[in-house]
């Protein structure tokens, strides 16, 4: 025997639809679309490490040199603990500034913590660590006057 439904209940079927549309559609303001721009984020991230007691702060732009990011910066930590709250700070910046994604690894440890928010990635290294990577050296033929640090 077939069941009938009641006019209500259809009404209630067909406006789920529309409910479930206007929840998952995106956020379609003008600041949204907005990125902000790299060389900005990276001297926000590099204040930030300042501000933070970071060492040997280091910013190298990458704008045509690397498709993989406009800028990065490298910095040291005094200890696992130092590094981690480093990672945090400007994590939180990055997204403050408006960078739609930021990842974050290597927490657990806090040796070696790499932030990547898409046009600009952060390096923070225990002092140890980051001369036994020497990232420095993959980036020594950009001319001097393009490295900066703090």
């Amino acid at each position: 025997m077939p069941v009938s439904k009641s006019p209500r209940t259809r009404k209630k079927a067909e406006a789920a639809p529309d409910t479930a549309t206007a929840i998952t559609t995106p956020d379609a303001s003008p600041s949204a679309a907005l990125s902000p721009d790299p060389l900005e984020l990276a001297r926000l991230v590099a204040q930030q490490l300042d501000d933070d007691k970071a060492e040997n702060i280091l910013t190298i732009p990458l704008a045509g040199k690397s498709p993989m990011a406009d800028a990065m910066i490298v910095a040291s930590g005094r200890s696992a603990r130092h590094v981690s709250a480093l990672a945090d700070h400007v994590a939180r910046k990055l997204k403050e500034a408006g960078a739609s994604q930021v990842r974050v690894e290597g927490l657990p440890n806090a040796d070696w913590v790499l932030i990547d928010a898409g046009d600009v990635i952060v390096h923070i290294f225990r002092p140890e660590v980051r001369e036994f990577y020497n990232l420095e050296r993959l980036w020594e033929n950009t001319p001097e006057k393009q490295l900066s640090t703090r």
